[in-house]
């Protein structure tokens, strides 16, 4: 059955016209004489009205929330209604009669998130999701417009990428793997082939932080590119995170009106970024009163705070070679620092993580010796350096993330379907 859509109707076009619509009762509110129903569909809501004369009053009556209907009327102007739109109702039927919908007064965030199936229906969850959808076209249209090449990376993977602490073990058939933590070893092997290559896939930590940014499952954005450095990587990356913020402000104005978003924030996100050091971070802040050793790794409020100094996205790089993966080159005039960089942003802290990859295979091996790993887990990764090596750059950066800074959201949760943490994998 052809219908019109909700969005198409609230555009004006179809005022005078008969239309007819599918989808679910948003709302319901009754009176003497006309019971109006909000509808919903994927694309918006409308006020529909039927009078009591009306033959389908009944119908009406029976009629409950996120129930699904097909309905049909005459479109007419009306400012008191939500999108100035209303439906005069001359046929109405119920595809699906809802039983009581949970989601009435106890709006708490445990709750929504136990019934996280039925949220989804929610205007804010609509939204976000939609922002999200638009966010990820966003990114591909980037990557291949500087010809990038997708790739589809594995999930199940022998050894660690990012040690051993957050791996997800599961039994294949009669071998132990792992769930994979990033896709970067597995695309550092296809720059050999392809050469510029990016993904976006699933990644899994088994982190048991229980912050507004962590996720056990979240959705990566990967690339690697050879016959580069570090500084042409981060040109990438904040070259990519300012076209994300841009076209998803021309692209989404609707949606970001409607969650409230500080469009200034996204505005103002100009490239260059701001270079700091990791000496120079461990400086600025131990001058605020943080207590932080030459070696030891920023948490959660030390990346905060630097980012909220400098009020946007920024990058930390040159970071003390102990705390950073075996996979990290070092600089060659100075050995205890590697080449690698974080990306900041606001309340958020770090959102990516990447750098220049060890592309000489002794100096890897000792990497790899120097971390307790087994050559043998990582023999096909050494091929790569055996075999035609080349100075190499990537990244990985977590969209759940970056959303959650760019709408301004309370919780990472909000910006996946289905959130994963050390607590929640239900539903």
């Amino acid at each position: 059955m052809s219908s019109t859509s909700i969005e198409e109707i609230i555009s004006g076009c179809c005022e005078g016209e008969p239309v007819t619509i599918k989808g679910w009762v948003y709302r319901k509110r009754e009176s003497k004489d006309v019971i109006f129903l909000v509808i919903r569909d994927a694309t918006g809501i409308i006020q529909c009205t039927v009078k009591k004369k009306s033959p389908m009053w009944d119908i009406a009556e029976k009629v409950t929330i996120e129930s699904s209907v097909l309905l049909s009327g005459t479109v007419r102007k009306d400012k008191r209604a939500p999108g100035g739109f209303e439906i005069s109702v001359k046929k109405l039927e119920i595809v699906g009669l809802a039983e009581t919908f949970p989601i009435t007064k106890d709006q708490s965030e445990e709750f929504l998130r136990d019934v996280r199936h039925l949220w989804l229906r929610s205007r804010k969850m609509n939204t976000i999701m939609k922002v999200r959808s638009e966010v990820l076209r966003i990114i591909h249209d980037f990557f291949r417009s500087k010809d990038f090449i997708e790739v589809s990376p594995p999930m199940f993977i022998s050894s660690a990428v990012e040690g051993g602490a957050t791996l997800f073990g599961l039994k294949y058939f009669d071998d132990q793997i792992y769930l994979t933590q990033s896709a970067q070893l597995h695309l550092e092997a296809l720059i050999y082939s392809l050469e510029k290559v990016y993904c976006v896939a699933p990644s899994f930590r088994a982190e048991k932080s229980r912050t507004i940014r962590h996720l056990t499952e979240y959705w990566h954005v990967e690339a690697e590119w050879p016959f580069a450095d570090l500084d042409d990587l981060m040109r990438l990356e904040e070259d990519l995170v300012s076209f994300v913020c841009h076209k998803t402000v021309e692209n989404c104005k609707r949606e970001i009106k409607r969650l409230g978003v500080d469009v200034s924030k996204l505005v103002a996100v100009k490239t260059p970024f701001p270079r700091i050091t990791y000496t120079e971070a461990i400086e600025r802040l131990n001058s605020k009163g943080f207590k932080i050793k030459w070696g030891e790794d920023l948490g959660f409020e030390e990346e905060k705070a630097m980012a909220k100094d400098i009020g946007g996205p920024l990058f930390i790089y040159a970071y003390p070679t102990q705390i950073k993966a075996f996979y990290c080159k070092t600089y060659r005039d100075n050995p205890d620092l590697v080449m690698s960089k974080d990306m900041l942003v606001p309340r958020i802290g770090e959102i990516s993580t990447g750098g220049a990859r060890e592309d000489d295979k002794e100096r890897l091996l000792e990497r790899l010796r120097a971390f307790g790993l087994s050559e043998k887990d990582y023999d096909w990764y050494i091929d790569l350096r055996r075999y035609g090596t080349v100075p190499h750059v990537g990244f990985g950066l977590g969209v759940e993330r970056l959303l959650t800074w760019m709408l301004d959201l309370e919780n990472i949760m909000d910006t996946i379907p289905f959130p994963r943490t050390i607590r929640r994998f239900y539903p």
